[in-house]
């Protein structure tokens, strides 16, 4: 591949995507498109804009003729950027549409003008809906409940129309929640971290009991490479984990890496306007392909505690940052 670009690359998931790329394909030119909103980080990617291995591309995916410009000559466009945060979809739902929806479709349409030879678009498993019992598969009817899985289903109905219409090489991807480092602590994994490296309680929608599946963005990255290589143009492909916790479960876990006890450490807070109370995929369809996650959250959880203990500077804004020195040690 001569030139690959990547969606939304200076943030959490895409950086990690930049960082696979890099290593896989390490003759390849690297573009990153990212408007560099306050998810987005230079510091995410810059040992790698820096080195002159990527180049970033500051721009809107919703702007058809920066998309042009980013896709010209591409080989491979990877579109993971994305507003994902389920919160603030039901306060600024109009974003979310706007960079999901249009977003995708300003992408899609300038892949096809440009005549890019495949797209990797990466949905969510919230699009399947609430999932109360077994495991989605790709076939499964979509029943998004929240503006955001919305959003994001409706972005997916726009890339099967591409498909139908102009048989265009797409291939699309549904993953389970993601953990890993660099991640913006607004997401329950590095939030409870934070609270605690700053001597903060921790807030949790309802009684706790929703339960989600997490997936490494390592796995996740060498598992959006692998279907890039290996995925047939027209397909959906889940990228699953079988780590499933409740809120709860995790805020524990996490107070017991800190020597904590959870039950002196939780608030229980109002409930979102919609909380899903369970996803699950089925990612039988990628085993068979002779992919399957390699990391476990336990595993990994002394490393992402490690790593914002040494980037809370990045956070200062959200945190108080005076209190670390007396709540940083963990057992």
């Amino acid at each position: 591949m001569h030139k690959i670009v990547i969606t939304g690359g200076a943030g959490f998931a895409g950086s990690h995507i930049v960082d696979e790329t890099c290593r896989q394909h390490p003759n390849s030119r690297i573009v990153i498109l990212d408007k560099m909103t306050y998810a987005g980080d230079v510091r995410n990617i810059s040992h790698h804009v820096f080195s002159n291995r990527a180049q970033l591309l500051v721009g809107d995916i919703s702007d058809l003729e920066t998309c042009q410009r980013a896709v010209k000559d591409a080989s491979l466009v990877i579109h993971a950027a994305a507003e994902s945060h389920v919160d603030n979809s039901f306060s600024n739902s109009l974003e979310f549409t706007r960079t999901n929806v249009l977003g995708t479709h300003a992408l899609i349409e300038a892949c096809r003008r440009e005549r890019v030879p495949k797209l990797v678009h990466i949905s969510t498993d919230e699009v399947y809906g609430e999932v109360m019992a077994g495991s989605a598969t790709e076939e499964d009817v979509l029943r998004p409940t929240t503006p955001y899985s919305s959003s994001k289903a409706a972005a997916e109905m726009i890339l099967r129309g591409y498909i139908q219409s102009y048989h265009a090489p797409i291939v699309i991807i549904r993953a389970n929640n993601l953990y890993g480092t660099r991640q913006f602590p607004e997401k329950i994994i590095p939030r409870f971290i934070c609270h605690l490296l700053t001597g903060q309680r921790l807030p949790i929608h309802g009684n706790g009991h929703n339960r989600r599946h997490y997936l490494s963005t390592s796995d996740f990255a060498q598992a959006v490479l692998f279907i890039a290589d290996k995925g047939d143009i027209g397909e959906t492909y889940n990228i699953g984990t079988t780590e499933e916790y409740t809120n709860l479960e995790m805020a524990q876990l996490i107070c017991e890496h800190f020597g904590k006890e959870v039950n002196d450490l939780v608030d229980f807070v109002p409930d979102r306007p919609f909380n899903d109370a369970r996803y699950s995929i089925s990612w039988d369809k990628l085993k068979s392909m002779g992919w399957q996650p390699k990391n476990r959250l336990r595993d990994d959880l002394g490393l992402l505690v490690d790593w914002y203990r040494n980037n809370m500077s990045r956070y200062e804004e959200l945190f108080d940052l005076r209190d670390m020195p007396n709540t940083a040690a963990v057992s």
